[in-house]
């Protein structure tokens, strides 16, 4: 089991990478749909500094961050991406995000867009 430390380090990188409050950046657009969202995600990875996910249009995420296993699922719901979260054994919980993309840069900005945000790149 990783020390409590590890897990918050992992949130904070998936929750807060991007760093501060959240603002309509400049160059970024809303993704509106799951339709264009699956269509961003689908066959591609998410990826940032340890951290590489995928996200199936069947509603599962996968991967691993700092070198443990990522696993959850994921609906669309009201305009925003809710996931819940499992770093290795740890329970990241549930949430959903407001998910803009510029490029291939996607930001994912919790508690539906008023809390902190983490940019993932497209690969």
């Amino acid at each position: 089991m990783f020390p409590k430390r590890s897990a918050l380090a992992i949130g904070l990188a998936l929750c807060v990478a991007g760093g501060g409050k959240p603002a309509l950046a400049e160059g970024f657009q809303v993704v509106a749909s799951d339709d264009r969202f699956v269509s961003l995600v689908a066959g591609r990875e998410l990826r940032r500094l340890g951290i590489r996910l995928t996200v199936s249009p069947e509603g599962r995420i996968e991967g691993r961050a700092f070198g443990a296993p990522v696993t959850g699922e994921w609906t669309w719901q009201g305009g925003y991406f809710c996931r819940d979260l499992f770093w290795n054994d740890t329970d990241l919980g549930y949430n959903c995000q407001l998910v803009q993309e510029s490029g291939d840069t996607l930001r994912f900005t919790s508690d539906q867009g008023a809390g902190m945000y983490a940019d993932l790149t497209l690969r």
